[in-house]
């Protein structure tokens, strides 16, 4: 059964999971990256999510200010989702569990992880860019240059370069 009572912690994770924590929530904000905009989208995922599941997180998602919903012109009335600047500042956190799960739980799938990198590369533009930073910035030990990731070509910590204005075009 899921969580109903948020955490109310004075902890930053804690605080972020009464946010994003709930089962589908993360998945809603990974489909948005890859481009999925209209419930029907979202519904097509694998696996599937109730449509009264869907309409809960959506809204949940939207009053948290990390989407944001446009009614379409027509009959019937049809909505677009689209992630904020403050959802999209969520990429370095999906990037991180990603990461740790190409690490861990595709050790023995060398080609499964080749070809999820491939398609990710192909649709997501920050995945580019965060992939291509973490290959120049890891050292040996788990070290990284610095102590915050910096687009490539800028002087901006990536979290702010992604909910930039010019990336909300994509």
């Amino acid at each position: 059964m899921a969580r109903t009572q948020p955490y109310a912690q004075a902890c930053p994770i804690a605080r972020t999971l009464d946010v994003i924590g709930d089962r589908w929530t993360l998945l809603i904000i990974r489909d948005l990256f890859l481009g999925r905009r209209r419930f029907n989208e979202f519904r097509q995922s694998k696996p599937r999510i109730s449509p009264r599941l869907l309409s809960e997180r959506l809204k949940r998602l939207e009053e948290q200010g990390l989407i944001e919903r446009a009614v379409l012109a027509g009959y019937p009335p049809r909505a677009d989702y689209r992630l904020t600047a403050k959802g999209r500042s969520l990429f370095p956190v999906l990037f991180a569990m990603g990461s740790w799960g190409f690490e861990h739980l595709f050790a023995d799938e060398p080609e499964l992880r080749a070809e999820v990198d491939a398609f990710l590369r192909s649709t997501v533009p920050e995945y580019v860019t965060m992939s291509d930073a973490a290959a120049v910035t890891d050292l040996p030990g788990g070290q990284t240059l610095g102590g915050t990731l910096v687009a490539p070509g800028t002087e901006t910590p990536f979290a702010q370069s992604i909910s930039s204005p010019s990336s909300d075009s994509a």
